[in-house]
């Protein structure tokens, strides 16, 4: 596949199995999903109030659905763009959260940071993409002597380094998966193994669930939960990624074991720093973005951390798009 192909056509996009069998999936789980909203009322198994919070959930995944994949369906660089935006947006949440965003220059610097590692990711820039960071942060650290307040500077420069690694520099590696040719199975693996965790975790708990994992950070996680979470998703992750990586190193099971472990546990650590978070500022959402869920941040956290260990895990042993050309657009030597 050339490089424009990969960019901006979506003729491919349908061309490897996990691809479509994600796709029918997501299609079919909200289609059924009404039914199984129905039958929990008629049955007495769920009150109202949660019935209704079932309807909002589902109608929020309606219109999530299509802006996750569809981006990833239709190219390379329309998923890179959507992971720039995102980056942003979630980048947003926080600094409203945390108060950041009254630091306008720290604020600027990171929007900035968030902007040039989106481009560099576009031009398949690996080595720019991994300097942004340490050039980003002694810039958030230089920025922030010019407003001459040496009281609160320690607060003020960790909060906006903390800031760009989490969303500029973590987030990042998700879109830089899309220089990959075989980005579209591996990036839906992501997405889907990070989600279908929180719902494991969900459901383990609800059924076994007794000792709380951690009560002061996240009352309704329990070890249960944790456990069958971890269980499915790395059954979920070894099942997808014999045909994500399939005639690579990575396929043999104890690749596909120690990836399933990984992003089941980073994904659950992920949950519970935001939820750490969130409790240190005394606010149960970071945002009412999306009904029925909070934040883009309550709904994507765990896939925050989890994007970078899974790039650099693929990367180390098979590369991620080491086949395709580097610095696509710059024309600098």
């Amino acid at each position: 596949m050339s490089t424009n192909e990969r960019l901006f056509n979506p003729a491919h996009a349908f061309e490897h199995p996990v691809t479509c069998w994600v796709t029918v999936g997501l299609v079919i789980a909200l289609a059924i999903s009404p039914l199984i909203i129905r039958f929990l009322a008629a049955t007495g198994r769920v009150s109202d109030a949660h019935r209704q919070e079932l309807w909002i959930r589902w109608r929020s995944w309606l219109i999530m659905t299509p802006l996750l994949i569809g981006p990833i369906l239709l190219g390379a660089a329309w998923t890179i763009l959507g992971v720039g935006i995102l980056s942003l947006l979630c980048y947003r949440e926080y600094s409203r959260a945390t108060g950041l965003f009254r630091e306008k220059v720290i604020s600027l610097t990171i929007v900035l940071g968030i902007i040039l590692i989106t481009l560099s990711t576009f031009d398949n820039w690996y080595r720019l993409f991994m300097a942004l960071t340490p050039l980003t942060i002694v810039m958030i650290l230089t920025v922030a002597l010019f407003a001459d307040r040496p009281k609160g500077y320690i607060q003020r420069t960790a909060l906006g380094v903390l800031g760009f690694v989490l969303f500029g520099h973590g987030l990042g590696h998700l879109g830089h998966l899309a220089n990959d040719d075989n980005y579209r199975p591996l990036i839906l693996m992501v997405l889907v193994s990070a989600e279908m965790n929180d719902i494991f975790a969900y459901l383990a708990g609800k059924t076994f669930g007794r000792i709380p994992l951690c009560p002061h950070t996240s009352p309704k996680k329990t070890v249960a939960g944790s456990l069958g979470g971890l269980i499915l998703t790395t059954a979920l992750v070894m099942f997808l990624g014999q045909y994500v990586f399939e005639g690579t190193v990575l396929a043999h099971w104890y690749h596909l074991l120690t990836l399933g472990i990984v992003i089941s546990v980073v994904g659950q650590l992920g949950d519970l720093m935001f939820s750490s978070i969130k409790r240190d500022l005394g606010i149960k959402d970071f945002d009412v973005t999306i009904p029925g869920h909070g934040g883009l941040l309550d709904r994507f956290d765990s896939i925050v951390p989890i994007a970078a260990v899974v790039f650099h895990y693929v990367n180390y042993f098979v590369g991620v798009g080491s086949d395709e050309p580097v610095r696509i657009w710059s024309t600098f030597t």
